[in-house]
Parts: C-alpha cells; sequence; structure tokens
C-alpha cells in the first residue's frame, strides 16, 4: 500500500491539510481495495491549527518510511522551520520519496533546497516573496501545478486538489481518478492557470455562465465545430463569447475544445485498444497528424508514449 504523510506543522492552513487526508484517503481502486494509507505527522504532540489545536497520531520519523510527502500551506509560510523537519524531508527525497507543496507550502519545500533549479508554483499572492527568499527556483504564478517527477508544487487553495488528482492519476490512471474527482465534486482537469483567478469575474445567475455551453461542446467534441457555430449555440457574438471564455475559463473557445479532445483521447489510449487513428477521428480530430501535434503540445509527449505509460487493461 502506498503511504502518503501530510506533515503538520504550527500553523498549518486546515483546507491544505485536509486536501490530501480527503483525497486520498477516500480513493478506491475497481475491485474496491484502498490504495492507499495516509498519515498526519508533526514534529510536537499538539499543533496550533488556528481556529483549533489537533494532535496527529505520527511523528517526523513516520516521514521516512512514505512513499509521498504533502508540505500544506502554514499561515505565516517564511516562518523558520526546524533543521529536524528540513533534514527529514531531505533525507526522505534523497531515498525516492515524492514530495509535493499546496499552496504556499512550496516555502516550506524551498527551504529545503530541493527546488533549487527547478521551476514551482504557489499562491499567485505569494509568488514574489517566494521568488525574493529563494531565487534559485523558477517560480511560475500563472500555472495550477508544476509536476517535476519527484518534486511537485501547486497554486492556492483549490489547486491542491488538481495537485492530488494529477498524482492518483499517475499513480492508478485516469478512470481512478476520475472517481476520485466525482467524490469530490471537482473536474479531473481544469483549464487555464491560477492567471485566471487573480482578478476573475463571478458568473451571474441570469445565464452568464458558461458551463451548458462548456458541456454541450464537450458532448460534440467529435464534431467539426467552428467559432461561429459555437457562437451561435451559445447566442453571442463571437467577440463576446472570446471575452466570456477568458473571464471564466481562462482560455479562448477553440482552444478549450482541443483540450476537451485532448482529454477524451487521453482516456481512450488509457482505457481502450483503439488504434491511435480511430481515436483521432472518434475525439474529432480531421488529421491524424493535427492529432499527434496537437497531442504532444498540449501533453508533452506523443500518443504513443502516453498509452505506454498510462494504459490499464482494456476496458473494450
Amino acid at each position: 500500500m502506498h503511504t502518503v504523510a501530510v506533515l503538520a506543522l504550527d500553523g498549518v492552513l486546515a483546507f491544505d491539510l485536509s486536501t490530501p487526508v480527503e483525497v486520498f484517503g477516500r480513493v478506491r481502486l475497481p475491485n474496491g481495495r484502498a490504495p492507499y494509507q495516509v498519515r498526519v505527522c508533526a514534529p510536537t504532540d499538539e499543533v496550533d491549527v488556528g481556529a483549533f489545536s489537533m494532535r496527529a497520531p505520527w511523528g517526523v520519523d513516520a516521514l521516512a518510511g512514505a512513499d509521498t510527502i504533502i508540505l500544506p500551506g502554514l499561515a505565516d509560510p517564511t516562518v523558520s522551520i526546524s533543521e529536524d523537519v528540513l533534514d527529514a524531508l531531505r533525507a526522505a527525497a534523497e531515498g525516492g520519496t515524492r514530495v509535493a507543496s499546496i499552496c504556499v507550502g512550496a516555502f516550506t519545500l524551498a527551504a529545503t533546497g530541493l527546488l533549487n533549479g527547478l521551476r514551482a508554483t504557489t499562491h499567485w499572492a505569494a509568488a514574489k516573496e517566494l521568488s525574493r527568499l529563494y531565487p534559485d527556483v523558477d517560480v511560475d504564478a500563472d500555472v495550477l501545478f508544476v509536476d517535476n517527477g519527484r518534486i511537485l508544487t501547486s497554486a492556492g487553495a483549490a489547486a491542491g486538489l488538481d495537485l492530488c488528482l494529477h498524482m492518483v492519476r499517475q499513480d492508478h490512471g485516469a478512470a481512478v481518478a476520475a472517481d476520485a474527482a466525482r467524490i469530490a465534486v471537482m473536474p479531473l482537469e481544469r483549464d487555464g492557470g491560477q492567471a485566471q483567478y487573480i482578478v476573475h469575474e463571478q458568473p451571474g445567475a441570469d445565464g452568464a455562465s458558461l458551463e451548458p455551453l462548456l458541456r454541450w461542446m464537450e458532448e460534440n467534441a467529435h464534431r467539426e465545430l467552428t467559432l461561429d457555430c459555437i457562437a451561435t449555440r451559445a447566442m453571442m457574438s463571437t467577440r463576446t463569447l472570446n471575452r466570456r471564455f477568458r473571464e471564466q475559463t481562462g482560455t479562448t473557445p477553440l482552444q478549450w475544445l482541443h483540450r476537451s479532445r485532448i482529454r477524451q483521447a487521453q482516456y481512450l489510449l488509457e482505457t481502450t485498444g483503439h488504434s491511435v487513428e480511430r481515436i483521432a477521428i472518434r475525439v474529432g480530430f480531421g488529421s491524424q497528424t493535427t492529432f499527434r501535434d496537437r497531442f504532444k503540445r498540449l501533453v508533452g509527449t506523443s500518443p504513443q508514449v502516453y498509452r505506454r505509460t498510462f494504459q490499464g487493461p482494456p476496458a473494450c
């Protein structure tokens, strides 16, 4: 069983702490088995969580036996971290443990030196301070999370959900991760990055929300949908449609459509034995070359390599 250790230090943010506990703790495989054991670890008998205090059942020594360590954010992310804790994190990483931070937990991770020379993210409001304190870290405030392999970071608050679901998908594939996302009432993958949330106009209750249109686009992604076609469905001008998409998704209608098609292709590559050519047609790409180029641009690898990495037993 894969052990996930969540480090609780004084001042830990309750939301960040509970996110990995809930996500990993509720994952179930198709046979009903729980693949993760979650341990909350702390260096002290009692932890100050702001509105309440808590007692963690595991000490810092339990980090050594973990497969994944999660570092939640702290109310004061610049607070000094004890060398015992930093040494335990460094030793775990050197032993091959996957280490991930949520929100301003990136400051704790950066204090270990494990982020030096790597790209990382944190809450957008804290990104400049992270860059100032740790100039050897390449801070990207626009993304929801950054995966460097064994070292991962997420942006603010809810982006911790994106990161945890990403790790579940890495470990057990799209179907298991999608089930975990449904339990969390969360999309398996959100489009756009953190930048869309810095100044974000909330959709009103007057029909301004794009959610019905996005659902229609996803259901019809296999069709040849043009910008004019989508605008007609939305009963908007193309200019208004583009503006609404930027406000609510951080991207354009056609870029969102391409990502939707690629998400569907990823699922089919993971769960079926269909050829790449058949999948390209099924998800709405008229050209196999276009599909391969778009897939590599968005996913970072080819459809064939992705299938070898993530495919489980074919569902059909």
